[in-house]
């Protein structure tokens, strides 16, 4: 929970501090209070027991920021003694300029879906991969729909550019083939440019790697364009409010992948939701994959705190792998630092993810 120093009585042990690094602005900046909302749910369902018998508190940093900055306020946090840990949801350009200056001093949990490949000591990542989410999806789209010629539109950073790059081997290997791609600068509102390109290369399906607020301009643009009428858009990074901000209109033969949706009807995924939803109320922010992947920052921050009775990385990191827990993912289990996880296929139907399919 977060909380001031007023909040505490007496002789009530140390808390034990994590920075919550969200967005609060930019691209992403909608995800930013599911992120903080969830966070605190995460912390108020341990904070009967503690962790290690101390309370958790957040001290909240504003992932949308220039990276360096996001980077320069952890390392201060850090240096300090002012925080154990670091959580969040942020661009993969912030954990780079991150992982730097927590030089393995604390444990550092990344949970964004990401490109894959970090293996940097003190990382562990939450979030989903390509493997995980292009790969089968790519396949079951070749086997029901028939798609297999594809372009890519993406925002111009290191996620996008190296999971267009995982796309291409990947339909390579299912006979597909990627016709064009464009990458546009954080912030971007108009697409004239790549829509006369998809226009024009009519492919049978786009690769949308683009973030929040950007992805919603393209689908507006792209329905307005009509391209909607003969090609599919598919996006690893798509939630309920980019859908709601997207427009109905803007949303026909939309999919995304993920290991979270708030529609997902599995015993854990309605559990939470429930608990959600009776903890904020029916204003609460929007419930999505975001939000819910810091509660599975948090929860697996304590896992490994309880584990390792102690919040020292050197201490985590002997006993980290294979550590395993039910999460509202599902089981879940972490190797090599990374969170193991079920992942699903889904489609937007009016408003809503309508689930197809797990992997």
């Amino acid at each position: 929970m977060i909380l001031t120093a007023a909040d505490r009585r007496r002789g009530d042990p140390d808390p034990i501090r994590i920075a919550l690094v969200v967005p609060l602005q930019g691209s992403a900046g909608i995800f930013g209070p599911s992120c903080e909302f969830c966070a605190q749910l995460a912390a108020e369902e341990v904070a009967a027991d503690g962790v290690l018998g101390r309370p958790i508190e957040f001290v909240v940093v504003d992932g949308g920021a220039p990276p360096q900055a996001v980077a320069d306020e952890v390392d201060l946090l850090i240096t300090a003694g002012l925080v154990d840990a670091v959580t969040g949801w942020h661009l993969s350009s912030v954990r780079q300029a991150v992982i730097p200056r927590i030089a393995q001093r604390v444990p550092y949990v990344y949970t964004s879906l990401y490109e894959g490949g970090e293996r940097s000591p003190c990382v562990f990542l939450a979030g989903e991969t390509p493997g995980r989410q292009l790969r089968p999806a790519f396949s079951w789209f070749a086997q029901e729909l028939g798609v297999r010629r594809w372009a890519i539109v993406g925002n111009d950073y290191v996620w996008p550019r190296r999971t267009a790059a995982s796309a291409r081997r990947y339909l390579d290997r299912l006979g597909g083939k990627v016709d064009t791609e464009d990458f546009v600068l954080l912030g971007t509102e108009k697409y004239d440019d790549a829509l006369r390109r998809l226009a024009a290369s009519a492919p049978q399906g786009v690769l949308m790697l683009l973030v929040g607020a950007d992805a919603v301009a393209f689908n507006r643009a792209f329905a307005d364009a009509g391209l909607d009428e003969t090609c599919i858009r598919f996006s690893p990074l798509m939630d309920e409010n980019m859908v709601l901000g997207s427009g109905a209109a803007a949303t026909r033969k939309l999919f995304s992948a993920a290991g979270f949706f708030e529609t997902l009807t599995t015993a854990d995924s309605l559990d939470f939701s429930a608990r959600y939803h009776r903890r904020f109320g029916v204003l609460a922010p929007v419930l999505n994959s975001m939000g819910e992947s810091c509660y599975e920052g948090v929860r697996l921050l304590v896992e490994l705190f309880n584990r390792a009775g102690s919040t020292d990385i050197r201490r985590i990191l002997a006993v980290a792998d294979g550590l395993a827990y039910d999460s509202p993912r599902g089981p879940v289990r972490l190797r090599n630092q990374h969170l193991e996880q079920r992942v699903f296929l889904a489609t937007v139907d009016d408003l809503q993810f309508d689930v197809l399919h797990r992997f």
